[in-house]
């Protein structure tokens, strides 16, 4: 691609939302996401590949799923998987550096725990979850803690009682901070460092990258008290699924529901009023960095692209945050791109499947070069108002557990959702019927077809990704149908 004609990129990857919450039928205002999609593309069927911060980061920077890149669970805790990409991956930033793009990174990283931005490429401005911060084992917390004796105080509204563990606050309002403001601190120096190395990208003269991170809207949902108090939790009605007792479900999925039950469906509605809350102070984060685009004169030949990296249940099928239970709330992420330079008829929607494997070798080809290799495909031609020739009509996971260890693998289509749990049963969903799965069709052998279908998929791309979930010993070959059934024809 000519000079003249390459983009600068600008990215806003934000933490743990639902892509629902940016539809434009969702009580949930996100004004300047729904600007960005006006002026340039709304991606309705985004998805993460792995509904766990770290692998799908490493996805989105590397172009590969997490059989080929190798982050598995959160690489900031002694049980890691694996703390650091395969030595062979190749992410984006490089391309773009060698390619003679000018890199800034503030905000989350979260990919590796051997490295930083700065090993990848980029400039440095603000950098949280990187290599050396440690978490998730507090042995010395809980001994302190084990000193006092518990609370036996009533249970606050938000607050769940963990015995042994100490009580935990799911959502609240902050405390006014003047200095940072309507927002969240951390969300704040992420947007503002942002900003900063905005203006000495543009200062070189050169294309330049910018990716911007903000850790919210992750749980808790503790927030200023002009988010906490603006949706009405009278008015929130409570998700379709909500009363799906789980138990036609794995069993993990109702012990977390047991978990959440602690709490009234007035609870439930305060909390997801104050999640939705959040995702608003996300959007005005977001307004801030295209504000700032703007007032730079560069926007007309920027790529803005708006995502997260992974969702949250938020409340439907009784359940919060993340994990295991492989429902689309996780996964289904939200995204908007605007390039008033080089996306044809702005206003679209594209409805075909996009996953966090798409972005690496769709910045790599903007750029003028290539990865060596990548799961994903260019989104190039959708910007164009083409659909690329034989696009995936099928997006698929890989999820070997967060801290407790889980195998676990969906295909999803437009029509059927068929999620194998390597730990349990598996599950099959209508979605034209039944698009809040809350009827688990796979013990029905009416459905055998499907799910034999549905298995083949999901072998053949585990094959094309090396998977490593095909063992034929006895004890760990679950699959109701085995990959010879997906490999007849390769």
């Amino acid at each position: 691609m000519a000079e003249t004609e390459r983009p600068n990129i600008l990215i806003m990857m934000n933490d743990q939302e639902w892509g629902g919450v940016v539809a434009p039928d969702h009580p949930c205002q996100t004004p300047n996401a729904d600007r960005l999609a006006a002026e340039g593309l709304r991606f309705s069927q985004a998805y993460t590949t792995t509904a766990h911060c770290c692998p799908s980061r490493a996805t989105f920077m590397t172009g590969l799923y997490p059989s080929l890149h190798g982050i598995y669970n959160n690489v900031l805790n002694q049980a890691a998987l694996h703390e650091s990409l395969y030595p062979d991956v190749t992410t984006f930033s490089e391309v773009l550096r060698d390619e003679g793009y000018e890199l800034g990174f503030a905000g989350k990283w979260h990919v590796s725990a051997t490295e930083g931005p700065a090993d990848r490429g980029w400039k440095e401005y603000h950098t949280s979850a990187v290599k050396g911060e440690m978490h998730g084992l507090r042995w010395e917390r809980f001994r302190e803690m084990a000193k006092e004796p518990e609370s036996d105080a009533p249970r606050e509204n938000g607050e769940l009682l963990r015995p042994g563990w100490g009580r935990f606050r799911l959502y609240g309002t902050r405390e006014p901070d003047p200095e940072h403001d309507p927002f969240h601190p951390h969300d704040l120096e992420a947007v503002n460092a942002g900003i900063r190395a905005l203006d000495d990208l543009v200062a070189t003269g050169k294309p330049w990258c910018l990716f911007v991170g903000p850790v919210g809207p992750h749980d808790p949902y503790v927030i200023p008290e002009k988010y906490a108090t603006m949706y009405d939790p009278a008015d929130v009605e409570l998700p379709p699924s909500f009363y799906d007792n789980l138990l036609d479900k794995p069993r993990v999925y109702q012990r977390q529901r047991r978990f959440w039950d602690q709490m009234s469906e007035q609870e439930y509605r305060e909390a997801i009023a104050h999640y939705w809350g959040f995702c608003t102070m996300q959007d005005d984060l977001l307004g801030m960095v295209m504000d700032a685009l703007d007032a730079s004169g560069q926007a007309d030949n920027t790529l803005m692209i708006f995502l997260s990296d992974h969702g949250d249940y938020a409340g439907a099928h009784g359940l919060f945050m993340k994990g295991v239970a492989a429902f689309d709330e996780c996964y289904h992420v939200p995204c908007v791109a605007r390039w008033p330079r080089g996306i044809a008829e702005p206003g679209r929607t594209v409805d075909e499947f996009v996953t966090q494997a798409d972005f690496a070798p769709t910045f790599a080809e903007l750029a003028g070069g290539a990865l060596p290799r990548s799961t994903g495909g260019s989104l190039v031609p959708f910007f164009r108002g083409q659909t690329p020739a034989e696009w995936p009509d099928a997006v698929y996971s890989q999820f070997n557990g967060v801290e407790l260890y889980y195998s676990q693998r969906y295909v999803r289509t437009k029509e059927w959702k068929y999620v194998y749990n390597g730990f349990d049963f598996d599950e099959l969903y209508n979605l034209r019927e039944d698009p809040h799965c809350i009827r688990n069709l796979a013990e029905d052998p009416r459905y055998r077809p499907v799910i034999e279908e549905m298995c083949a998929r999901m072998w053949r791309f585990g094959y094309e990704q090396n998977d490593i979930f095909c063992n034929p010993y006895p004890t760990v070959s679950l699959a109701p149908y085995g990959p010879m059934v997906g490999l007849r024809d390769v």
